[in-house]
């Protein structure tokens, strides 16, 4: 089904992420954000790219805003967490404090049933690890997901094959991670010509 580039952020969550990803039939290789350069990841010409949550903020990920920008519209690029912020910034966002941090707790999430979101109930529970929010201003990005508090839950541009998630699906507390998971895989390369999920 495909060659799955993970972007490993030095996070813990991370291994949740490529497990849940396996089971879908992917080859995977997972890189340290600060061990790899976007020539390299471009040689591995890869179908899809995850880059994980992490500890820190965009400005501390490494190769991951880079890699952001040089692939999309190239290939479909899914941002988890910290990986939704640095989408964010790529494309001139800001990451900012989250009105309060929530760690290890499930919210709500409400979303507009496109994209990834296609098909799910909304709401539905996800689990939130963060003391940092996107603020949503990226050019070409629209908010899709929110929960309950207003914080900035998903991002999208289908047209550049971007997708971002504030929330944790690969967590046992999120419902329907898997489901998000394998709407991803099922999407295709832009340069294909093939639409993306929810385009109509």
């Amino acid at each position: 089904m495909g060659k799955l580039l993970v972007i490993d952020n030095y996070d813990s969550f991370t291994h949740n992420l490529v497990q849940m990803f396996s089971g879908l039939g992917v080859n995977i290789d997972v890189f340290r954000a600060d061990r790899i350069f976007t020539a390299e990841a471009d040689a591995r010409d890869p179908d899809f790219i995850l880059i994980s949550p992490g500890p820190g903020d965009p400005g501390n990920s490494g190769v991951s805003v880079d890699l952001i920008r040089a692939f999309a519209g190239r290939v479909p690029i899914l941002g988890v967490c910290l990986g939704m912020q640095c989408m964010n910034e790529a494309f001139g966002g800001r990451t900012i404090r989250a009105p309060v941090p929530v760690h290890g707790k499930t919210s709500p999430v409400f979303h507009d049933n496109t994209g990834l979101f296609a098909g799910m109930p909304s709401p539905f529970t996800a689990a939130r690890y963060h003391s940092l929010v996107a603020d949503g201003t990226a050019e070409g990005l629209h908010a899709c997901a929110w929960a309950e508090d207003g914080v900035l839950m998903g991002l999208a541009d289908p047209a550049r094959g971007l997708y971002g998630v504030q929330f944790h699906p690969e967590s046992f507390m999120s419902d329907h991670g898997l489901m998000l998971a394998e709407a991803f895989i099922r999407l295709q390369r832009p340069e294909q010509g093939a639409c993306y999920a929810g385009c109509s």
